[in-house]
């Protein structure tokens, strides 16, 4: 196919898509060596891309109020020109499910399917994080299952009592993440197909007389092992301490119908689904600006693309690279895309045409020319903390003019830490990488107490890092989600992670039903 354009100006046809997807393939394949799931590309319109993007970047997803408010908002703005829509949605799925909107030129569509389609494809496939907690064949599968289940439920116990069930679970969804291995084991709805079949054994096995034998020596139903529920001790207690919240609360809380049950462990999997994006955010846009970006020069170089519209990509791709300076009033911290991108383009030049200075921070790979191949390992063995720590370079830091600057708030001024010199390079790139490090940005909060046969109350403990605490009104109000969800008496104590000092306590009870 070289030599021969693979269209010509803006317009598309799902026939140029076919063409385009095929030369783009033979280039990130072949040439990159990448190694994606199969591909689905959808084309929608602009008002269907809005609402994707106000369910949490799902186009298949249940019903909430909170996304038809959120969808209200990014249409506003999107119409008055405030804010302009994303080219794409991808879901990391097998097959891989690519979203581009049907405004697009063809060119866009080109850039598109090249960012997303093969890009974002590579990396869900391939990093380690999401190789560890995404069943790929499974997540269109454990939407559609959740947005059916969703629906039934509002049709047999009303939209008001669903609601405000998930408002309770989003309201906890940050604390519904476990940060260990998952079990393979269920499937969607197993936790309710086992309730119902428990329950159908219970009705079809009756018998008036157990309620006439004391306390202790019923033999049938009452007695049926419970199924495996998650962390639980050998005598059924729930094994202390728990992180996940919302898992706790969907096995234990003891005041929850099996359905509500179900709709926690729905919202948890969403959590656990956002785990792995959360911490590659900027390794994952970054590798699929650099694949695009070696893509569509790569299609010019050979002659399938004209100046053109290599012009209209150029113009795209810086307007997604660009940087704003810190008193840009469009400034909003560091751009993943652009220093993801900046990264990717320095690993690149390091392997293939280092200095003293890059051979005596990177010995392992600098000089090596085996640009793709050393991109590759990163892409699947690091996330975004450790990719900084690893990757970042001093030459890098000086083009990007970082520095670091201690903000004290016991100290009258700011103070310069690190400026460029060796120690300073080291010291940058330590505060940048601890920025992206989830554990350094999420509160450490577990339950460490629950009381199911006396007052039933519910302790968790927040270890507080750094004096960071909680914010006192939104805690409260968090804690009130816990309360309804547990039914019982919620208990939060903030206590110093190195001294073990109490700092602050939170009491707050279920509202009334």
């Amino acid at each position: 196919m070289e030599g021969k354009l693979i269209y010509r100006g803006p317009e598309w046809d799902f026939e140029l898509l076919r063409h385009a997807h095929d030369a783009i393939e033979e280039v990130a394949l072949g040439d990159l060596g990448l190694d994606v799931y199969r591909n689905q590309i959808e084309v929608i319109t602009s008002e269907q891309m809005l609402d994707a993007y106000a369910a949490v970047g799902m186009p298949l997803m249940y019903s909430h109020w909170s996304f038809g408010k959120h969808f209200a908002r990014e249409e506003l703005l999107y119409r008055k020109g405030a804010q302009a829509l994303a080219y794409e949605l991808v879901i990391n799925s097998d097959p891989c499910v690519s979203y581009v909107m049907e405004e697009n030129t063809m060119t866009m569509q080109t850039l598109v399917i090249a960012h997303a389609a093969f890009g974002h494809n590579h990396f869900f496939k391939n990093n380690h994080l999401f190789r560890q907690w995404t069943r790929a064949p499974r997540v269109l599968d454990d939407l559609s299952y959740a947005k059916r289940f969703i629906a039934e439920c509002e049709e047999r116990y009303g939209l008001q009592a669903v609601e405000s069930v998930l408002d309770s679970a989003h309201a906890l969804m940050s604390q519904g993440v476990s940060r260990y291995a998952p079990r393979r084991s269920s499937r969607p709805g197993d936790s309710l197909d086992k309730a119902k079949a428990r329950e159908a054994h219970r009705e079809a096995t009756y018998n008036d007389l157990w309620r006439t034998l004391p306390k202790g020596t019923r033999d049938g139903p009452a007695a049926e092992e419970e199924p495996d529920q998650g962390k639980t001790s050998r005598g059924g207690m729930p094994t202390l301490p728990e992180e996940n919240l919302l898992g706790f609360l969907a096995r234990h809380a003891p005041k929850l119908k099996d359905w509500q049950r179900e709709v926690l462990e729905i919202v948890r999997r969403m959590a656990q689904y956002f785990y792995p994006q959360r911490q590659t955010k900027l390794m994952n846009e970054g590798c699929a600006t650099f694949v695009h970006y070696e893509i569509m020069n790569r299609l010019y170089q050979s002659g399938q693309i004209d100046e053109g519209a290599m012009l209209e990509f150029l113009h795209m791709h810086a307007a997604v690279i660009k940087q704003p300076d810190f008193d840009h009033r469009g400034f909003n911290g560091l751009n993943p895309y652009a220093l993801g991108f900046a990264m990717m383009k320095d690993i690149q030049r390091i392997c293939e045409d280092p200095d003293p200075e890059d051979e005596h921070w990177f010995p392992e790979f600098a000089g090596s020319h085996r640009a793709y191949e050393t991109l590759r390992e990163a892409w699947a063995e690091y996330r975004d903390e450790s990719f900084i720590l690893q990757f970042l370079s001093p030459r890098l830091i000086r083009e990007m003019r970082l520095f670091a600057v201690c903000d004290a708030s016991e100290a009258p001024f700011l103070s310069v830490e690190a400026i460029h010199d060796e120690a300073g390079y080291r010291e940058i790139r330590r505060l940048l990488a601890r920025q992206y490090d989830l554990s350094q940005r999420d509160p450490e909060i577990e339950v460490t107490e629950a009381d199911l046969k006396g007052n039933r109350r519910l302790v968790m403990t927040h270890r507080v890092r750094e004096g960071r605490l909680l914010d006192k009104e939104d805690c409260k109000r968090t804690l009130r989600h816990a309360a309804n969800l547990w039914g019982y008496r919620v208990r939060l104590i903030e206590v110093d992670s190195e001294t073990g000092a109490t700092l602050n306590e939170y009491d707050v009870v279920a509202m009334p039903n």
